[in-house]
């Protein structure tokens, strides 16, 4: 029985992952923050919780040091948008704590346990593939997030680490339940699981989902710049 290790599995995707791939016969260590929140998690069968913070290294390290694995899943992360006439760096810095270097802080945590045969599946998002209005923070952070993915996988390759990115659309979840704009192609978080572990089982380099949506972002990606921008600001001038 294989052994999966999620972050940020509390809520959202990551609490809908663990019980799927419970289900599905794997063993799940479900990291958070949240005690009471692991605690839940942890009466369903074939899942334990692990309680710690990612933006606080030391923590990350010792909460990491001695986990059996043979799959980690990094899905930790938050959401604050720009707003343009109040800017705050300050935001930047809380986006990018949980985002990028709580990502960061795990892989430093698995690193002496990462061999030959294991995964490393980190997700970033959709939202790193257009400028988007109102997302500087966030999808400056999950951009990195992606670049820092493919790096990894390059100087894994040496050790027999298969390397994943997993680039999500939008996905109900305590999150996007704050969003006051249309969200479209929107899923749920048990579809995303149960996309999200199809595409961890069948080795893909990047995982997207929803699947329309993810060749419709890519699309988008690839279009010149100008007309990417007027795009995002007819989307802008809409909400």
């Amino acid at each position: 029985m294989k052994t999966m290790l999620i972050t940020g599995a509390t809520s959202g995707i990551g609490k809908a992952l663990a019980k799927h791939v419970a289900e599905s016969g794997y063993k799940v260590v479900a990291c958070g923050r949240n005690q009471e929140a692991l605690d839940e998690l942890s009466a369903f069968e074939n899942i334990s919780g692990l309680q710690f913070d990612v933006s606080d290294l030391e923590a990350t390290r010792t909460a990491l040091a001695d986990v059996d694995f043979d799959i980690a899943v990094l899905n930790a992360g938050t959401c604050e948008y720009v707003d343009i006439d109040e800017f705050e760096p300050d935001m930047f810095r809380r986006v990018f704590e949980p985002n990028f270097f709580g990502i960061v802080h795990c892989v430093d945590g698995l690193m002496p346990n990462l061999s030959e045969g294991k995964q490393l599946v980190i997700v970033d998002s959709m939202a790193r593939l257009f400028p988007f209005t109102r997302t500087e923070a966030y999808g400056a952070s999950k951009a990195a997030v992606h670049y820092f993915t493919k790096s990894l996988e390059v100087d894994l390759e040496k050790k027999g680490v298969r390397v994943q990115a997993v680039s999500p659309g939008f996905v109900e979840t305590p999150l996007t339940d704050k969003n006051d704009f249309e969200m479209p192609m929107k899923i749920s978080a048990d579809e995303a699981a149960r996309a999200l572990l199809k595409g961890i089982e069948n080795n893909k380099q990047t995982i997207f989902f929803p699947t329309v949506f993810g060749w419709i972002m890519r699309l988008m990606h690839i279009l010149p710049v100008g007309i990417q921008c007027k795009l995002s600001l007819s989307m802008r001038d809409k909400q």
